[in-house]
């Protein structure tokens, strides 16, 4: 079992229990849940609501994954 620290609550949990997003090295877009295939900056945070909003708010997203786009809008809507 693989680890993962959540970027909004800081908690360690398997990695299977978390939602992975990555930055793609080739193009530089955002994706959420990517294969194991796809290589770049990733970041994790648990399927909980309130890391989503605090890992938002705090920016702690953005700087996981060295950007500067609005991930918000990439968030926003999505079924936990």
């Amino acid at each position: 079992m693989v680890k993962r620290k959540c970027v909004g609550c800081g908690e360690i949990k398997d990695r299977a229990e978390m939602l992975k997003i990555t930055k793609n090295n080739a193009d530089g877009k955002i994706v959420i849940e990517p294969d194991c295939k796809i290589f770049g900056r990733s970041a994790y945070f648990c399927y909980n609501k309130n890391c989503q909003e605090l890992a938002l708010k705090k920016n702690k997203l953005n700087r996981a994954l060295k950007t500067s786009e609005d991930l918000k809008g990439l968030l926003d809507g999505r079924e936990y």
